[in-house]
C-alpha cells in the first residue's frame, strides 16, 4: 500500500492535480473570472483529524463531502454562488495516499452537484490531518445577505430539519442506540451527518420573491445596516441557537423562538425524549441549514415556495435576549446562549 512518503510532495500533487481543471492550476495562484458587477466572496474553514472527522464516524469520502458542503454552505449563507475552492493539506508521511484521494473523491462528489471546480491548494508535513478548504463565490452586490440587517418585526425563516446531524453522530458513535428505529431510518439519519446539503438551493426562491418593489420598500428599513437587502441570515452549521444569537448580537436586536416551530426528523419521536430532540436541534450543529430574518411578507412567501422544507420559526424583538417560548406550556420559557453550544478551547 503507497505511502505519502514513499511519493514525496511533487508525487502526491502530480495525483492531486488531476481533479482539478488543467488550464487553471499551475501557476503561482489560480485566476477566477466573475461577471461584470458582481462580488466575490471568500470563506475558509479547517478541519483536523479527531476533533472534525475520524474514521469511527467518516469515511475519507464523507470526510472530503462534509468539508466541501461546510465552505458552500458558508456561501449559501452570504447569497453567493461557488466559482472554485482551494484545499491545504496537513499531513503524516505515514498516511496512506490511498486515503487522500478517497478525500478528494468525495470533495469532487459534492463539487459536481454545483459546478465549482477545485483549482488549487497547498500540502505540508503534519502530526496530524488537517484539511484546510477556502471558496470562492460570487453575489450581486445587492443581494449580499449579512448577520446585521434584522430588524424589530422580522420573522426568523428556518429551512431543513434540525438536530439530524447530531442524531446519525450519535447513532455512528453508539450502534446501540435508537432500537426502535429500522434500517432505513437509521440510515437517513447517519447520512444527514456525513453527507450534508447546502442550502445553495434556496437562493433562486429568494430572489425569485423579492421582486423590485418589496426591495425598494426595504431601503430606509435597513439604512443603518449597510445594506439595500431586506434579509439578515447565516447558516446553522453550529448549531440553530447559535445562528439565531449571532444574528441578533450582529444586529442589535432580541428574538423569541417557538418550540413548535422548530422542524425535527420525525424519527425523534420514536427514540428521543422531548428534551433530548431539543437540545439535538438547538445545539446539536452541522445541519448546514439557513437561518434568515425577513419581513413577514416575504417570510411567508419564502416558506410557501419551500413547502414542508422551512418554517416561520420565530420573529425578532426589541432588546438582546433570545428566548425559547412554548406556547403549549409544556416547556418553561429558557434564555439561549452560545455556552450551551460547542466551542473550540471550551474544553
Amino acid at each position: 500500500m503507497t505511502k505519502i512518503k514513499d511519493i514525496g510532495e511533487q508525487g502526491l500533487l502530480e495525483r492531486l492535480q488531476r481533479f482539478c481543471p488543467a488550464e487553471i492550476i499551475g501557476d503561482d495562484a489560480a485566476v477566477l473570472e466573475t461577471a461584470s458587477g458582481q462580488s466575490l466572496v471568500v470563506t475558509t474553514d479547517v478541519l483536523v483529524d479527531g476533533v472534525h472527522f475520524s474514521n469511527i464516524t467518516t469515511s475519507p469520502e464523507d470526510a472530503g463531502w462534509r468539508a466541501v458542503a461546510a465552505n458552500l454552505s458558508d456561501l449559501a449563507a452570504m447569497g453567493a454562488s461557488p466559482l472554485g475552492i482551494t484545499v491545504g493539506l496537513g499531513l503524516p508521511g505515514e498516511l496512506r495516499v490511498s486515503w487522500i484521494e478517497r478525500l478528494y473523491q468525495g470533495m469532487t462528489e459534492c463539487l459536481q452537484k454545483y459546478n465549482t471546480p477545485i483549482v488549487g491548494g497547498d500540502v505540508v508535513r503534519s502530526p496530524v490531518t488537517a484539511l484546510a478548504i477556502t471558496a470562492f463565490g460570487q453575489v450581486n452586490p445587492s443581494q449580499i445577505i449579512r448577520r446585521s440587517a434584522a430588524v424589530v418585526g422580522d420573522a426568523i425563516v428556518v429551512t431543513g430539519v434540525h438536530g439530524a446531524s447530531r442524531a446519525g453522530l450519535e447513532l455512528l458513535l453508539h450502534p446501540e442506540l435508537g432500537q426502535n428505529l429500522n434500517n432505513e431510518e437509521k440510515t437517513a439519519l447517519i447520512h444527514a451527518h456525513q453527507r450534508p446539503q447546502p442550502r445553495l438551493d434556496v437562493l433562486p426562491i429568494l430572489w425569485k420573491i423579492l421582486t423590485p418593489n418589496s426591495c425598494i420598500d426595504a431601503i430606509n428599513r435597513v439604512s443603518t445596516h449597510n445594506s439595500q437587502l431586506p434579509i439578515a441570515g447565516m447558516d446553522s452549521s453550529d448549531g440553530l441557537a447559535d445562528a439565531i444569537i449571532q444574528i441578533c448580537r450582529a444586529s442589535g436586536v432580541g428574538a423569541v423562538l417557538e418550540h413548535r416551530q422548530i422542524l425535527l426528523p420525525k424519527t425523534f419521536n420514536h427514540w428521543l425524549t422531548p428534551e433530548q430532540a431539543l437540545e439535538y436541534a438547538l445545539y446539536g450543529g452541522e445541519d448546514f441549514e439557513l437561518v434568515l430574518c425577513l419581513p413577514q411578507e416575504l417570510a411567508s412567501a419564502l416558506v410557501q415556495h419551500l413547502g414542508e422544507g422551512a418554517a416561520i420559526a420565530g420573529r425578532i424583538t426589541a432588546g438582546s435576549t433570545v428566548i425559547l417560548h412554548d406556547e403549549q406550556k409544556k416547556f418553561p420559557d429558557q434564555v439561549l446562549s452560545l455556552s450551551q453550544g460547542f466551542q473550540h478551547f471550551s474544553q
